[in-house]
C-alpha cells in the first residue's frame, strides 16, 4: 500500500508528464508516495516557493524537477535565495571533500550557467553571479573572446553562443579579479563580435565586471561559464544560420554541420587522449 506522499515531482510544462507518471509509478512500486504538480518557476516563481515550504513543512523529502518541451523550468531548489546558493551550499556541505579530492587528480570540471553559480556559490570558483544590470531574464546570442589559458578552450579563439539568465552578471572584489588576471584564469570575455552587430545588440548582455563571462580554477581544469556551448554544437542553431547557409550556397563553399560550441567539449575528449 502506498505510503503518505513523501516526494514532489514537478515539471514547469505538462509535455514531459508521460515521463514524469513512470517515475511516479516506480516509486509506488517501492511503496512510495508521490504527488505530481506543473508548476513554473518562469511563470509563478511565488508559487513554487510556496508549493516547497508548506511540502517541506508536510514531510516532503525529496522533490524531482523536470523541464517542459518549453523549457519552463520546474525550478524548485532555491533560485529564490540568490543564483544557485542552496544547491552551492547543500554540494559543499554534502560532497565538499569528494570533489575536492577528484579535483586534486588530473580531472576536468565544468559548470555552464547554473552549473557556473553553483560552481561560485560552493566556493570552487572564485567570484558570484549576480543580477543582470537590465533586472530581467535575458535569452539571446552573444561573441565571446578567450582571453585565458585553458584546457577547454585549445584552438578556440573567439565563438558565438546563446546565454539564458536573470543572474548572469559577474562580481568578483578587485583583488580577486587582480588574481584572475595574473593566474590568466579569466576564460572568456564578451566582445562586440559577428552575432552581437549582426542584430545590433550590446556586447555585454548583464553588466559583467570586466565583461566577464567565465573563468577557470587549478589550472584551467575547472571552467565556469554564463553562456550555454551545449546550444550551439550545429550549424543550424546559429540564429542567422540560414543567412550564412545563403552565402556560403553562393560562393561555392560547403555548408558546416557544426556549431561553434561544439570546439569546447572536443577538447575535453582529447584531454584524456
Amino acid at each position: 500500500m502506498t505510503n503518505k506522499p513523501q516526494v514532489g515531482i514537478l515539471m514547469g510544462s505538462d509535455s514531459d508528464l508521460s515521463v514524469m507518471q513512470e517515475a511516479a509509478k516506480v516509486l509506488e512500486e517501492f511503496g512510495i508516495g508521490s504527488e505530481v504538480h506543473t508548476l513554473s518557476a518562469h511563470r509563478t516563481p511565488e508559487e513554487v516557493v510556496e508549493y516547497v515550504t508548506k511540502s517541506e513543512a508536510s514531510g516532503y523529502k525529496v522533490f524531482i524537477c523536470g523541464a517542459g518541451g518549453a523549457a519552463h523550468l520546474a525550478g524548485a531548489y532555491g533560485d529564490h535565495t540568490g543564483a544557485g546558493k542552496a544547491y552551492g551550499n547543500r554540494l559543499k556541505a554534502h560532497l565538499g571533500k569528494d570533489i575536492e579530492k577528484f579535483l586534486e587528480r588530473d580531472t576536468l570540471m565544468l559548470g555552464i550557467c547554473n552549473g557556473f553559480q553553483i560552481l561560485t556559490s560552493a566556493g570552487f570558483l572564485r567570484g558570484a553571479l549576480i543580477a543582470n544590470d537590465m533586472p530581467r531574464y535575458s535569452a539571446r546570442w552573444v561573441d565571446l573572446k578567450v582571453a585565458g589559458k585553458s584546457p577547454w578552450l585549445r584552438g578556440i579563439n573567439t565563438l558565438s553562443v546563446p546565454i539564458a539568465h536573470g543572474e548572469g552578471k559577474y562580481y568578483a572584489p578587485p583583488e580577486a579579479l587582480e588574481k584572475l588576471e595574473q593566474e590568466h584564469a579569466i576564460a572568456f570575455r564578451y566582445i562586440d563580435g559577428e552575432v552581437s552587430q549582426h542584430f545590433n545588440l550590446p556586447a555585454n548582455p548583464n553588466g559583467s565586471l570586466g565583461n566577464i563571462a567565465g573563468v577557470t580554477a587549478r589550472g584551467g581544469r575547472v571552467l565556469g561559464l554564463m553562456p550555454h556551448p551545449e546550444r550551439a554544437v550545429f550549424f543550424t542553431q546559429l540564429p542567422h544560420w540560414t543567412l550564412l547557409r545563403e552565402a556560403y550556397v553562393r560562393s561555392g563553399k560547403r555548408i558546416p554541420q557544426e556549431g561553434p560550441g561544439l570546439q569546447l567539449f572536443r577538447n575535453a575528449v582529447q584531454y584524456f587522449l
